[in-house]
């Protein structure tokens, strides 16, 4: 089998629900080894309650989650185990060096490095000179650079990014890339969620767009557009003379602003 047909995360009929809400409704889709994959949605579309199942945070009410061949609900420690999660904002210890985060989350993972192996990672993404800087010290970029280490300091399979670059000034932002663009390589799988519509269209490989809780619709960035581009909704929301992924996914779900 071709490794770019491997699927790393294979999402079936998932529903999550909260009392009498339903936030995810039948959600279904797949993330290849190697592939670069975008969940877009509006705020409150279901996007959070699907990491959160993901993740094993929520139990769904009905679907089924398969992490690297492993069933999220049937061996979830072994799916876990097969995960790095990197979330919006980060909760690690504001007082704890920098050097002394990594030893405590490669600890958790049950890796055991030296010092300057832990050195040498930070020397990777350029804040080697940052590793006896406390943590809360660092700038919003740093943060989410120390961020991504700890997500992928096991050598996860699937690596889930939450609104990675919010906040990033274009420098960082293009640094955080290259680090992600570098996981695949390896051959892992990245899911992440943006609500820059320009930013999906250049690096995920697929997309799905979700909204009210349903996936409504799956593909490569340029083919939604080719699908889209002489729907007249699409061209009515098209201010730029170019058919866009912003335009497509705005006719999808609506001009409508989300609380």
């Amino acid at each position: 089998m071709n490794d770019r047909q491997e699927n790393i995360l294979t999402v079936n009929g998932l529903s999550v629900s909260y009392g009498k809400f339903q936030a995810v409704q039948n959600v279904s889709f797949s993330v290849l080894k190697g592939e670069i994959f975008g969940l877009l949605g509006p705020n409150g579309a279901g996007k959070t309650s699907t990491l959160s199942a993901l993740e094993g945070l929520l139990k769904p009410q009905s679907g089924s989650i398969v992490i690297d061949g492993y069933d999220a609900g049937e061996k979830p420690l072994y799916a876990r185990a097969s995960l790095g999660v990197q979330l919006q904002s980060t909760s690690f210890q504001p007082e704890l060096f920098v050097i002394e985060v990594l030893e405590l989350y490669a600890g958790i993972y049950g890796l055991t490095l030296t010092r300057n192996q832990i050195l040498a990672i930070l020397g990777e993404i350029s804040l080697e000179d940052q590793a006896f800087k406390k943590f809360g010290q660092l700038s919003g970029g740093q943060q989410q650079r120390v961020s991504l280490v700890i997500a992928t300091i096991h050598n996860p399979k699937l690596v889930l990014l939450d609104e990675p670059t919010t906040g990033l000034d274009p420098q960082s932002r293009r640094q955080l890339w290259e680090r992600i663009e570098a996981i695949r390589e390896k051959g892992h799988a990245v899911l992440l969620t943006t609500h820059s519509m320009e930013e999906a269209e250049s690096v995920c490989d697929r997309i799905a767009i979700i909204d009210h809780g349903r996936v409504i619709a799956v593909d490569t960035p340029q083919a939604l557009i080719d699908k889209h581009r002489a729907d007249p909704e699409v061209i009515s929301v098209s201010r730029r003379g170019k058919i866009t992924l912003e335009d497509v996914f705005i006719a999808l779900t609506g001009k409508t602003v989300r609380a």
